[in-house]
Parts: structure tokens; C-alpha cells; sequence
């Protein structure tokens, strides 16, 4: 029987999409990925650029002009829920196509709206397998140093400074109680936000890491207390993405 196949993206979306895929993802995700015609993806045209890498390392059984590719509804501007119905979207599944869902970077459906077409294929008892590769919340997570027994992933803070401080003081109350660490992401142009956010908010022992570039040459974690970080704060790419995550004592 045919499955929704979980594609993981390679982290370098914005900073080297000229790194061989091979030295990115495991040989057995491209091989599968190569085998798939029918596509569920947040976005199109860089859907399109991820099978050409693909094809340098896994030739294509199907050419990129004949793939059937479909994008996931996008969420409403200013948040709330997606009122969408998902069936149509796995009908290549139900006809017995191999379908792949992909995001833009990373693992489909964790910290990603895919997770809604996951859920629907479970409701309706179709087959769901998830194939190896990177995702960064687990790696930044592992690199920081952090309690990777405990921990919580957030998504996005408030943009308000108010209602973000008081987010930020709740969750390190959260993280203090129970020795959990926080992760959380933002949108790389309010990264430098973000972190001076972080470092005014959070209590002076709060270990706090910042991880960029996951997976790619310029990739790199700090990680220090917050007393160290305001001693000097490190401007941020603006067109990379990061994962900040904290743990406090």
C-alpha cells in the first residue's frame, strides 16, 4: 500500500543551496525521495529546486516537469486556525501513489503546518512513514548543552515587547520548576529582536544559547549565561534562521 512519505528538507534553505545533497541528507531518503511523483509542499517553487539536488544524487524516475506538485494551504494572516478540508489533498494516496510532503527546510510537520495533512492520513487509516534526516530543533537542542531529557518546543513569542517579556518570564519560571529547556524560533529579521529580548528578560544565571546555520559551514551554537551575553551582544544574520533555547537554574 502506498504511504505519505515524510521528506526532510536540508537545513541550508538561504545559505549554501549549492552543497550536494549527499553531504546533507542519509542515501536512503534521496533514493526513496527520487521515487516520488506526487508532492504536498509548503512552497512550490523551492519544491522544484530541492528535486533538481535530489536528481544530482538519486536520479528522478519521474522529470520535474511531470511531477504533481500541490502546496499546503497557508495560514491566515495574524494566526488562528487553518479551516481547511485535507482530504482532496491525499487523493494521489488514495489512488495509490506514493505521496511526499515536504516543507521548506527540515522535518515535514514539526514546527511546520503539515502536521494537519499527517493527522488527516491517520484519520482516514492511511499508511504514514517518516524518513530520516535533519531537524533543527533536535540539533540545536543537542548542541546547546541544554537538558535534552526536558524540554519544550514553543514556537513563536509574542511581537508585542510587552506580552513577549511576560512570555519570556513565564516560560523561564516554567524551565526553573521543572529543569526544562525552552526552544523556541523566529523569523530571521527579528532575530536580533529576539535576543536582546531574551538577554534584558531572562535572570542574569539563565543559561541561554543561540543556535545558526544548522548543518552548514557557517553553522555555529553559543552558549553562555545571560550575565555573559549582555557583556557583549553578537549581531545576527538577518537572512539565516536560528533556534534559541534556555535553561534556568
Amino acid at each position: 500500500m502506498a504511504s505519505l512519505w515524510l521528506v526532510p528538507a536540508p537545513l541550508d534553505f538561504g545559505v549554501d543551496a549549492n552543497a550536494p545533497l549527499g553531504d546533507l541528507l542519509p542515501l536512503v531518503t534521496l533514493r526513496q525521495a527520487a521515487q516520488i511523483s506526487h508532492w504536498v509542499v509548503e512552497n512550490a517553487k523551492t519544491a522544484r529546486a530541492f528535486l533538481k539536488r535530489v536528481d544530482t544524487a538519486s536520479p528522478l524516475v519521474t522529470p520535474i516537469q511531470q511531477q504533481q506538485i500541490v502546496e499546503l494551504p497557508r495560514p491566515p494572516k495574524g494566526g488562528g486556525a487553518v479551516q481547511v478540508d485535507f482530504r482532496p489533498l491525499l487523493a494521489p494516496l488514495r489512488a495509490g501513489h506514493e505521496l511526499g510532503l515536504l516543507s521548506e527546510a527540515g522535518l515535514p510537520a514539526v514546527a511546520d503546518p503539515g502536521a494537519l495533512l499527517v493527522a488527516q492520513a491517520h484519520r482516514e487509516g492511511l499508511p504514514v512513514r517518516s524518513l530520516a534526516g535533519s531537524s533543527s530543533l533536535v540539533q540545536a537542542l543537542a548542541a546547546s548543552g541544554l537538558n535534552g531529557q526536558c524540554f519544550a518546543f514553543q514556537g513563536y513569542l509574542p511581537q508585542d515587547a510587552a506580552a513577549r517579556a511576560l512570555r519570556i518570564r513565564e516560560l523561564e519560571a516554567q524551565s526553573r520548576r521543572q529543569g526544562q529547556t525552552q526552544l523556541v524560533i523566529e523569523t530571521p529579521y527579528r532575530n536580533q529582536a529576539l535576543l536582546r529580548a531574551l538577554i534584558v528578560t531572562l535572570q542574569p544565571g539563565t543559561q541561554l544559547a543561540v543556535s545558526l546555520s544548522l548543518t552548514t559551514a557557517q553553522e555555529r551554537t553559543l552558549s553562555k549565561p545571560v550575565a555573559q551575553w549582555r557583556a557583549g551582544v553578537p549581531d545576527l544574520p538577518k537572512d539565516q534562521p536560528a533556534i534559541f533555547s534556555w535553561l534556568a537554574s
